[in-house]
């Protein structure tokens, strides 16, 4: 079965506890690169002097980019978070679900923190794309 593997129709909404009341919905992605995923690291390796392959589980978290147009209303959602978490000197705890309607996957992000963003947008001839960094406990997949 071949899937339809556009990213127009995904829906990506996130949750900010004690700053929104109800989940935001994303919008007016950048262009070229909606949003990038880091791969994890699934184990931790060392191979001891004698060739022995010793290895182990643990836990590591997930770091995403979110970049939008420079037009994007929802460049206006990560201002504000940044803005609360430096008058607060606190950071507010993101939730995240990722709908890809295409090939009927659902990744939920759970426990994330906005950890990185430029202050403002680069311009060159017109405004520059605008990136977010998120670093998320985990992300759970499943069908849709």
């Amino acid at each position: 079965m071949a899937y339809d593997i556009t990213a127009a129709n995904a829906v990506f909404t996130i949750t900010v506890a004690g700053l929104y009341n109800a989940p935001i919905t994303l919008q007016n992605f950048a262009a070229d690169q909606a949003w990038d995923t880091a791969e994890q690291n699934c184990a931790e390796t060392e191979m001891s002097v004698d060739g022995y392959l010793n290895t182990g589980w643990t836990p590591a978290p997930v770091d995403q980019a979110i970049h939008f147009s420079a037009g994007s209303e929802s460049v206006l959602v990560f201002e504000a978070i940044m803005a609360a978490q430096q008058t607060a000197r606190a950071l507010f705890r993101l939730g995240g679900e990722l709908t890809l309607t295409g090939t009927g996957r659902r990744y939920t992000m759970v426990n994330g923190v906005l950890r990185a963003m430029a202050v403002a947008p680069s311009a060159g001839r017109v405004l520059h794309p605008r990136s977010f960094a998120i670093r998320w406990q985990s992300v759970w997949p499943a069908g849709v």
